[in-house]
């Protein structure tokens, strides 16, 4: 993704970082620490390798994501958050994650949230 120069306004800026589909999953996933590839493709229902990589190419792009290289073979590469912006953002996700939530309760969509465990009953 080519960075755009021409924003209006801040939020914008923060649309283009975490718009489309699995930036924000991505993002999610590696709150905890370190992921290794396979790792973020095995904890990511759906997503190809593909999309994946270019996924996280655009993050790192944005400075949210980074990532070591590990030498030796196979070829091990790890990806994480960056100490700055990409940690602050996972608060901003922990807020939008509590608003979807609330609405998926509010609609009758509890068991969803129960077999995926992120909420108890």
């Amino acid at each position: 993704m080519k960075i755009r120069t021409d924003y209006t306004c801040p939020l914008e800026i923060v649309h283009d970082i975490i718009k489309g589909k699995w930036k924000t999953i991505i993002l999610f996933q590696l709150k905890n620490g370190s992921v290794s590839l396979s790792g973020l493709e095995h904890g990511i229902e759906g997503i190809s390798q593909k999309m994946l990589l270019e996924q996280l190419r655009e993050l790192q792009q944005f400075g949210l994501v980074e990532k070591k290289k590990y030498s030796g073979y196979p070829l091990h590469v790890e990806y994480y958050l960056s100490d700055d912006k990409g940690i602050r953002m996972i608060d901003a996700l922990k807020i939008m994650q509590q608003i979807g939530i609330d609405y998926m309760i509010e609609n009758g969509m509890e068991e969803e949230l129960k077999c995926k465990g992120i909420i108890r009953g």
